[in-house]
């Protein structure tokens, strides 16, 4: 059974540096990040057992989104330079790791989670995405699967089609236009102003779809819901336009590429490097290290689980 493991790369690392103190090297080289990142990739393998995987990253050029809406996610807070450093730390181990990544300039993690999962759904049996975002909902169908981490990783919570349904009730495609009319303050944009998220999906539910609700707007029974969504209109179609997931980018990569067959040596080599010897232990279990377990100027590790 082919099982292809999507991850979004900056949803981890994020979750990797506030859930880790920021533990250093003897060196000075702060680790944390990279330390839970492979910790929870360790833990995503070992629990999905993936014959295929790939780590999507966002970069830091504006995305098409900025481009469109120029306060899209302008009130997130921006990242510290403690977190910055460690980002090309973590695509080394991955090169190291011999594991497909891939980024792209003017495009979300997001966009090219939901083209890889359009470009193989075909070739494989199944599809887990590891994200915290619940903008990748919308992707759900009868092969995809999203697991959304609770409590560092030590609990995951897995959507399919039934579990979407229960929680919004709502399909995986309408998520899209629910976010369009309740907005998203995460992301810093408003939808429909005045209409939350019960009356969204009650519209949603009603009218299939943001295009079909306008259609039929005089369907509506509330006059007073009726203007709030005459009046916020473009905000609306806006909207919709930045929840949409592009599913169509080129990735320039084949499935062969994202083959995975666990971690390899020179992953261990460079965790080693850096001091992480506990880590490593877990990775790689039937290998010795031929290093002290611990150094008193360095900070011993943590786990995340």
């Amino acid at each position: 059974m082919k099982t292809l493991l999507l991850i979004d790369g900056n949803a981890v690392m994020h979750r990797a540096y506030h859930a880790i103190p920021p533990f250093k090297t003897k060196t000075g080289q702060i680790t944390n990040v990279l330390y839970g990142f492979i910790s929870i990739l360790h833990k995503a393998v070992e629990d999905f057992n993936p014959t295929h995987l790939i780590i999507c990253f966002d970069l830091p050029a504006p995305t098409f989104r900025k481009k469109m809406f120029s306060d899209y996610k302008a009130t997130r807070k921006k990242i510290d330079d403690d977190f910055k450093i460690q980002i090309p730390l973590v695509k080394e181990s991955l090169v190291a790791a011999k594991i497909a990544y891939r980024e792209m300039e003017g495009y979300e993690a997001d966009d090219l989670i939901g083209s890889a999962a359009h470009e193989f759904r075909r070739l494989v049996d199944k599809i887990l995405i590891l994200s915290g975002d619940k903008d990748i909902l919308q992707l759900v169908n009868d092969k995809v699967f999203v697991i959304t981490p609770h409590i560092g990783f030590a609990k995951t919570k897995i959507y399919d089609r039934q579990k979407i349904y229960e929680q919004f009730n709502l399909t995986p495609k309408q998520m899209v236009d629910y976010k369009a009319l309740a907005g998203d303050q995460s992301d810093n944009y408003a939808g429909a102003k005045g209409i939350g998220p019960k009356t969204a999906s009650q519209l949603i539910n009603q009218f299939g779809n943001v295009e079909n609700l306008f259609k039929k707007i005089k369907q509506v029974k509330s006059e007073k819901t009726k203007e709030m969504l005459i009046r916020s209109k473009e905000d609306i179609v806006l909207a919709k336009k930045l929840a949409e997931i592009d599913e169509n980018l080129n990735l320039d990569i084949k499935l062969e590429q994202a083959e995975y067959h666990g971690f390899k040596e020179p992953l261990r080599e460079f965790l080693l490097r850096y001091e992480m010897f506990a880590l490593t232990n877990r990775l790689f279990k039937n290998k010795k290290n031929v290093v002290p377990k611990k150094t008193s100027s360095s900070t011993p590790q943590l786990g995340l689980f």
